[in-house]
């Protein structure tokens, strides 16, 4: 390559912001394009997790996150009847102290706003919807909706789910679809009477769930994310609104702190929880995937925007140790270093027993993308899907 490589990332999610901030404090050339054409605060919130927030202090954003986030001190796991306390892993203090980093949770869209302010200016470009993709062997172009044409040396796809860079690499193929649906909601805390809710709870029946937490500092608003058995979905649809009287059908009997906030509830939509299998490659030529361009999962974990940030992040790192010339070598490298990780995330959101009892989540949160030791690239089996190890794990437990 002649001069500074030119990283065009397609998609300014949470993984493709990181990415393209990681790379630009090693003094990369990075372009990030975006379909949207803005962002607004969206009504979900996330977890960021220790194994996050070091990739956050890389960034120089972890203080503000901090400072915007709650602080849980224990996730809680209940009973959907009783409320009973059936799990109770440590946070707060614990996670500074064992992990190094905090354990928060924070409303997705001012998580998105803190991090996309860490990219320079003018690399973020909006309206940019991808239409084609070619790579033409020493330069990639890209063309978008918009009738413009860009140019760039490597491309990351970071387009999430219905990504035009897997369809580029693998074809044309929908995820599969779950079975399972998950509402989201946020409010203010002060219309939740009759329950004094824990900062981060996850209230568990058999065969639905209702995760619920605090996404400020200040206490102030609370949100609810569930996964609901529902046995088929439009797949022409992204999302649906919900109503409180769904939500009622959907947790009736459930205790009242549920209850509570289901009657607090001002507005709630529906989203359908998508998979794919594992794929049988990340990368070809200049084109390389990350999150879930590659390998979506159910949201069971709070680990979705984490694998992506830390594919972001181990990336980098490969870029920066393996350089750019030989970027079949550098994508391979990459590949090595983040398919089991990804895999067993997925796996293990996908069985959704993540915290149910008082397991110990070091394996998860402990992990510090920067300081694991690389591991080269060899010829590996291609992961089984999330059901058919799930299945397989059953079988083996049985016999």
């Amino acid at each position: 390559m002649q001069g500074k490589p030119r990283i065009a990332v397609i998609g300014a999610g949470l993984g493709g912001t990181a990415a393209a901030a990681l790379l630009q404090r090693e003094g990369f050339n990075v372009r990030l394009y975006e379909q949207a054409p803005a962002f607004s605060r969206l009504g979900a919130g996330i977890h960021v997790g220790p194994n996050v927030m070091k990739i956050m202090r890389r960034i120089g954003i972890e203080d503000g996150l901090n400072a915007m986030g709650c602080h849980p001190d224990y996730w809680y796991s209940r009973d959907w009847k009783t409320g009973e306390v059936i799990a109770q892993i440590p946070l707060g203090d614990y996670a500074v102290s064992h992990y190094g980093a905090t354990y928060l949770t924070v409303h997705r869209g001012d998580f998105h706003a803190l991090l996309t302010d860490a990219v320079a200016p003018g690399t973020l470009l909006f309206d940019k919807k991808l239409t084609q993709v070619e790579d033409l062997g020493d330069v990639v172009r890209l063309s978008f909706a918009d009738g413009t044409v860009e140019e760039a040396d490597i491309v990351i796809g970071a387009d999430g789910v219905n990504s035009k860079i897997r369809e580029t690499l693998l074809g044309a193929e929908p995820p599969k679809y779950t079975g399972y649906i998950a509402h989201r909601a946020v409010f203010p805390i002060s219309r939740v009477k009759g329950f004094t809710h824990d900062r981060c709870t996850k209230w568990w029946s058999d065969d639905r769930h209702m995760m619920v937490y605090f996404d400020t500092g200040k206490l102030d608003e609370i949100y609810y994310v569930t996964g609901v058995p529902e046995p088929t979905w439009d797949m022409s649809k992204s999302w649906l609104p919900s109503s409180i009287d769904e939500m009622r059908a959907a947790f009736d009997g459930w205790h009242q702190g549920v209850q509570s906030l289901i009657e607090g509830t001002v507005e709630v939509t529906k989203w359908p929880l998508l998979e794919r299998d594992p794929l049988p490659l990340w990368s070809r030529g200049r084109l390389v995937l990350l999150g879930d361009a590659c390998h979506p999962m159910k949201p069971h974990m709070a680990q979705g925007a984490a694998m992506a940030i830390e594919d972001a992040a181990m990336l980098t790192r490969c870029f920066v140790e393996a350089g750019l010339d030989d970027f079949g070598t550098t994508f391979a490298l990459y590949e090595a270093n983040r398919a089991e990780r990804a895999s067993k995330v997925q796996r293990v959101s996908h069985e959704n027993t993540w915290l149910r009892s008082n397991e110990n989540p070091d394996w998860c949160f402990g992990y510090d993308v920067f300081e694991v030791p690389l591991v080269e690239p060899a010829a590996a089996a291609v992961p089984a899907s999330p059901a058919t190890a799930a299945t397989a794990a059953t079988a083996t437990a049985a016999a």
